[in-house]
């Protein structure tokens, strides 16, 4: 992964056996974190999986992390943080918070799919607001 392409985010990864910081990492094309000493990595993050563990998902836990995502509404750029929490089980439930403003606009989804959450996001945003920033499309 080139560090001109790539995003970082610091979160934390829980379970039954506790909680640690976490640091995730999305290139365009795939998300990686190491946990516990083991590299996953995926398409997405509902895909994580660790290769050295014979393929093995990530699941039974929850990734939490936030990002920066300014917002621009009437040309004016003003800063928001999305909170992302991933649920990783029988399925995948993602949960998106953008604060901005003294507002929140949420967005939750089976799946996990990173990009329709973040869509709904949007679409709550007021008229004229868009996002002063693109993220990357693995996530």
């Amino acid at each position: 992964m080139s560090s001109e392409s790539t995003e970082v985010w610091t979160g934390w990864y829980r379970d039954r056996s506790g909680a640690e910081a976490i640091v995730i990492t999305a290139d365009g094309r795939h998300v990686a974190t190491r946990i516990r000493g083991i590299e996953y990595t995926g398409e997405s993050f509902a895909a994580l999986s660790a290769a050295d563990e014979g393929g093995q998902a990530l699941t039974g836990c929850v990734l939490e992390w936030d990002l920066p995502l300014p917002v621009v509404i009437d040309g004016a750029t003003q800063p928001a943080t999305l909170s992302c929490l991933l649920t990783l089980g029988e399925r995948a439930d993602l949960s998106l918070t953008l604060h901005c403003g003294g507002a929140a606009f949420e967005s939750c989804v089976a799946g996990g799919d990173f990009d329709g959450a973040l869509e709904r996001v949007r679409r709550q945003l007021p008229p004229g607001a868009d996002f002063g920033r693109r993220l990357l499309q693995a996530a």
